[in-house]
């Protein structure tokens, strides 16, 4: 199964995703805010990053624009997550170089289907 970061500063979301991603067997990390995740990504080489836009310290959009920056990070994959998840915030997480988008709620089966794809 694949290796997972979470980096998702609301509690109740994490859970969730950890409960879910622990189902499917998936190995998988939470942080809590954005800062140390791009040293975490460069140390444990996720398959997948599970990334909030709208964390306290530091923006999504940095982070992701930060791994699409270093040539040694090319294969990790970058899921986007917002609560506006307006085609704005869509186009922009994409042209950094997001592999995907959701925005939160997301229904289970919306997000299991991105994390095949990407994970593919």
């Amino acid at each position: 199964m694949a290796n997972i970061l979470i980096v998702e500063d609301e509690d109740n979301i994490a859970v969730a995703l950890e409960f879910l991603l622990g189902r499917a067997g998936h190995a998988h990390k939470r942080l809590a805010s954005g800062s140390g995740a791009v040293e975490e990504i460069r140390r444990n080489r996720p398959d997948l990053v599970l990334l909030d836009i709208m964390l306290p310290d530091i923006s999504g959009y940095q982070i992701v624009e930060e791994v699409r920056a270093d040539p040694g990070l090319r294969d990790v994959r970058v899921l986007m997550m917002t609560a506006r998840g307006s085609v704005v915030e869509r186009k922009r997480g994409l042209e950094l170089g997001a592999d995907g988008f959701i925005a939160k709620p997301f229904e289970l089966a919306e997000l299991r289907a991105e994390m095949a794809r990407l994970l593919a």
